[in-house]
C-alpha cells in the first residue's frame, strides 16, 4: 500500500499553485493520502523517503495536521496514523449520501442482467422498507414495491443488513421475540436465524427461497458504510420458477458487486469477487475431476488411507464431506454453523473447527463442544488446521468480516485444553510441518505470507517466526498447503489458477496449473501417496466464469511423481 502511494505521489510531481497556500494544502493532503494508504503507523523517515518533501516542511506539515486533530503522533514508537478529524468528516458525508441516487445506476444494471426486478431497502424500526424498485419487461410483476415494509428475517434484503449489524442490534431487532412464520419456510428459531445471519456475513450474500411467500425468490447484498455497517441493501427477486437456488447464488456475485459500486467500495474489507484471467497455456493431463460437485468453499481435504476415501468440508454450506475418487460419489453431513476443518479422531468420527469452537462429532453423528477457544471474541470464527504428530490440534481463526489482526493461532489438546500460540493475523489459512517436524508452517493469506517457526513437537511450542514465502500481488492468495516426504510445501493458489511447489529454503521450484481460478487446499493421497487431491470453489463466480471454469466446486486430483506425507489424526 505504501509503495502504492510513493507511486501516486511521484506521479502527481509537485505542480505548483499560484494561488497562496495552495501548495502547502497540496501537499498536506498527500501526507494524508500516503498515511491513510499504510498498512501500518507510519514513521517520519518513511514519509520522508515516500513524500520526497524538505525535512523542515515535512516536521510543519506534521504539526500542523497534528494540532487539527487530522493526524495522531504516537509518542511510545514514534509513527503517525490517522487522527479523529477525518472520521468526523466520513461521518457527515455518509449521513448525507443519497442512497437512492447512488443505487439508480446498479438497479437498472441488474435489473438488466438478471431479467427481473431489482429492488433497494433500508431498516425501518424493526422492518424492511423498499425504497425503490425497478421491474423488466416481463409479464410477471412482483407486487409489494417501493413503499412496502416486510419482515427482516424472512426476506433476503431483511437478512443482509440483519448480518451486519451488532450482536445488540441483531438481538434488538430480529432476535428478541418470537418470528413469524409466513410460510413453511420461514426461520422460527432464534437460533437457527443466528446462525444463518453468520453464514450469511460470511458468504456476503443473502437468499430467500419461499419465505415470505411460497412462490418468490430473491438474493440481496448489504450496502456498507465506511465502518461496515448497513445503511442499505440491494437485492434481485423473482418467482421461484426462475430464480432457482443455483441461480441465486450465481447472482450472489452481482448483487456484492452492485452492493459495492453504490457504497464507492469502502465497507467491505477482504471479500474477493474480482477473479483473475484464466492464465494462457493447456492445464496437463495429469489433472482430473476426481469428485464431482459444486462446493461453495471446499477445504480441508484428509485422505484416509484405511478407507480408500477424501474428507473435506464445505465452509458456506455448511458441511462434511466424504468422497471416493474410485466412483466419484459423495456423502455429505450438513452442520448447523460454519465449519473450517474436519479431521478423523482415535476414538472414530471427527473433530471439527466451527464457528463458535472446537466441536466432535461421534461416528452416530452426536455432536458435543470440545473447547471454545474464542468464547469472549464475538465474530470471530475458526478456518484451516491440521494435527501434529502428538495428535493436538493446531486451528487458526479469522473474523467473519476478514478485518485485519482479528486472527489468532491456537493449539488444542485431546482433552480440550486450548493454549494461544500467535495472534494479530489476517486471514488464518493452511498448515503444515516439515518431515523432521522442526518446523512449523502457517499461512496468512490477508497479507499473502506463510511463515516458519522452530518447532518443538515434544514440547508443542512454536518460536523464531520468519517469513517463509511472500506471494507477490496479482499472483493469487495462499490458501491450503500441504507437504510431501521431501520437505516442499505444495500450496493452492486462490485466485491463481495454480498450486504452487516450494522448496524448503522458500524458492518456487514449479508450478501446477488447474482449470478452475478457486483451488482452496490440497493433499495427498492414493495408493502411494503420489495423488494431490485439490478442495475448490465457486463461491461468488459469475455465470460467465462457471462457463468458464465449470470444474469449480469439485475435487481435483493431481498424479504428480512426489510422494506425500499422511495427515495425522487427533488422538482424542
Amino acid at each position: 500500500m505504501v509503495r502504492r502511494s510513493v507511486q501516486k505521489i511521484e506521479a502527481a510531481g509537485e505542480e505548483s499553485a499560484t494561488q497562496p497556500g495552495m501548495q502547502a494544502l497540496t501537499r498536506g493532503l498527500r501526507v494524508l493520502d500516503f498515511i491513510a494508504e499504510a498498512s501500518t503507523p507510519v514513521r517520519f523517515m518513511t514519509l520522508l523517503d515516500g513524500t520526497g518533501f524538505p525535512k523542515g516542511t515535512l516536521h510543519r506539515l506534521l504539526q500542523t495536521l497534528i494540532d487539527e486533530r487530522y493526524l495522531i503522533l504516537d509518542e511510545w514508537n514514534q509513527t503517525y496514523r490517522l487522527g479523529s478529524r477525518p472520521f468526523q468528516l466520513a461521518h457527515r458525508a455518509w449521513d448525507q449520501f443519497d442512497l437512492r441516487g447512488a443505487a439508480l445506476p446498479e438497479l437498472e444494471r441488474l435489473t438488466s442482467l438478471a431479467n427481473e426486478a431489482t429492488r433497494l431497502g433500508r431498516l425501518d424500526g424493526n422492518k424492511v422498507l423498499y425504497i425503490d424498485q425497478r421491474d423488466p419487461e416481463q409479464q410477471v410483476r412482483i407486487s409489494n414495491g417501493i413503499g412496502a415494509r416486510s419482515a427482516i428475517h424472512a426476506t433476503a434484503l431483511g437478512k443482509a443488513m440483519a448480518a451486519h449489524l451488532s450482536h445488540s442490534e441483531r438481538y434488538r431487532l430480529v432476535m428478541d421475540g418470537e418470528l413469524e412464520a409466513f410460510t413453511d419456510q420461514t426461520i422460527v428459531s432464534n437460533g437457527d436465524l443466528d446462525q444463518q445471519l453468520n453464514i450469511i456475513k460470511a458468504r456476503g450474500y443473502a437468499v430467500s427461497i419461499g419465505e415470505q411467500f411460497e412462490d418468490i425468490s430473491a438474493v440481496a447484498a448489504p450496502i456498507l458504510d465506511h465502518r461496515a455497517r448497513p445503511i442499505g441493501a440491494i437485492g434481485v427477486v423473482g418467482p421461484s420458477y426462475r430464480l432457482s437456488t443455483e441461480r441465486l447464488h450465481t447472482l450472489g456475485r452481482e448483487v456484492i458487486e452492485a452492493a459495492r459500486r453504490i457504497s464507492g467500495n469502502v465497507g467491505e474489507l477482504a471479500m474477493s469477487i474480482s477473479v483473475a484471467p484464466k492464465p494462457l497455456g493447456a492445464v496437463q493431463d495429469n489433472v482430473s475431476c476426481a469428485i464431482p460437485g459444486e462446493d461453495f468453499l471446499g477445504e480441508g481435504p484428509f485422505w484416509s488411507p484405511e478407507t480408500g476415501k477424501l474428507h473435506w468440508v464445505d465452509i458456506l454450506a455448511p458441511a462434511v464431506v466424504t468422497g471416493d475418487p474410485a466412483t466419484g460419489e459423495r456423502s455429505t453431513r450438513p452442520l448447523p454453523e460454519l465449519v473450517g476443518v474436519a479431521i478423523p479422531k482415535k476414538s472414530g468420527g471427527f473433530v471439527c473447527a466451527t464457528e463458535n469452537g472446537i466441536k466432535t462429532i461421534s461416528s452416530n453423528g452426536q455432536i458435543e463442544t470440545l473447547a471454545e477457544p474464542e468464547k469472549d471474541h464475538t465474530g470471530n470464527r475458526f478456518n484451516d488446521g491440521k494435527c501434529d504428530a502428538k495428535g493436538r490440534l493446531w486451528v487458526g481463526s479469522l473474523a467473519i468480516t476478514t478485518e485485519p489482526g482479528k486472527g489468532m493461532l491456537w493449539r488444542v489438546e485431546p482433552n480440550g485444553e486450548a493454549v494461544k500460540m500467535d495472534e494479530n493475523f489476517h486471514v488464518s489459512n493452511g498448515l503444515g510441518w516439515s518431515p523432521d517436524n522442526k518446523t512449523f508452517y502457517f499461512t496468512d493469506s490477508g497479507c499473502r505470507t506463510i511463515w516458519a517457526y522452530d518447532f518443538d513437537l515434544e514440547e508443542g511450542t512454536i518460536s523464531n517466526r520468519r517469513a517463509f514465502v511472500e506471494v507477490a500481488e496479482g499472483d493469487g492468495v495462499p490458501d491450503g498447503l500441504c507437504v510431501d516426504e521431501d520437505g516442499y510445501l505444495w500450496v493452492a493458489m486462490w485466485d491463481g489458477w495454480c498450486i504452487r511447489r516450494y522448496a524448503p529454503d522458500g524458492t518456487l521450484a514449479s508450478s501446477f496449473p488447474v482449470p478452475v481460478p478457486r483451488p482452496t487446499s490440497c493433499a495427498f493421497g492414493g495408493e502411494d501417496m503420489s495423488t494431490l487431491y485439490v478442495t475448490t470453489a465457486r463461491i461468488r463466480l459469475s455465470a460467465q466464469q462457471l462457463v468458464e471454469a465449470p470444474l469449480s466446486g469439485c475435487v481435483l486430483a493431481i498424479e504428480t511423481n512426489a510422494k506425500g506425507l499422511a495427515g495425522n489424526i487427533f488422538a482424542g
